[in-house]
C-alpha cells in the first residue's frame, strides 16, 4: 500500500507502483480537475505538485508519492481565491479550459519560489504547457496580474 497526502488529507493506493498518479488521483480518489492530455509528461494538462514542485502526473509512478504531500488544483484553494484563479478569471484566460488546472499548477510552482517573476522568467517557466486555444499571451497576463498580488 502507498500512503501519501492530497491536499491536505491522508490518502492510500494499492495500485500497483508503475500505475500513473494520474489515474489514481482521478479514479481513485475522484479528484478531476487535473486532466489527461498526451500520457507522455508533453503537454502538462496533468501538472499537479508533489512537496512544492511541479511533476506531470501521467508519467508520475504512484510509487513515487510515498510518505510525501500532492496538490491538485482542488487543493491550491477550495474556495477559488488564489491570486492565480482570480487572475485567471479577470484576464478571461480560458477557452476551452482543458489545459487550465496545468497552465495555473504550473504558474503556483513559479510564484511559489519567485514572488515576483519577470516576464521572460514566466514565459521559460510556463515552457511546455500547451495551451491549444493559444490564449498564451493571456496567461502571461494573469501570472503577472497574480504576482502583483502575491
Amino acid at each position: 500500500m502507498i500512503k501519501f497526502v492530497v491536499n491536505g488529507k491522508e490518502a492510500w493506493s494499492e495500485q500497483p507502483a508503475d500505475t500513473p498518479l494520474l489515474w489514481v488521483i482521478r479514479e481513485e480518489l475522484g479528484l478531476t480537475g487535473t486532466k489527461f492530455g498526451c500520457g507522455i509528461a508533453q503537454c502538462g494538462a496533468c501538472t499537479v505538485h508533489i512537496n512544492g514542485n511541479p511533476v506531470r502526473a501521467c508519467s508520475t509512478p504512484v510509487s513515487a508519492v510515498q510518505g510525501k504531500q500532492v496538490t491538485t488544483i482542488e487543493g491550491l484553494s477550495p474556495s477559488g481565491q488564489h491570486p492565480l484563479q482570480k487572475a485567471w478569471i479577470a484576464e478571461q484566460v480560458p477557452q476551452c479550459g482543458y489545459c487550465q488546472s496545468g497552465q495555473i499548477m504550473q504558474a503556483a510552482a513559479l510564484l511559489a519560489k519567485n514572488k515576483k517573476p519577470t516576464r521572460q522568467q514566466i514565459m521559460s517557466h510556463m515552457n511546455g504547457n500547451i495551451c491549444r486555444c493559444g490564449t498564451y499571451s493571456g496567461i502571461v497576463r494573469a501570472i503577472e496580474r497574480a504576482a502583483k498580488e502575491v
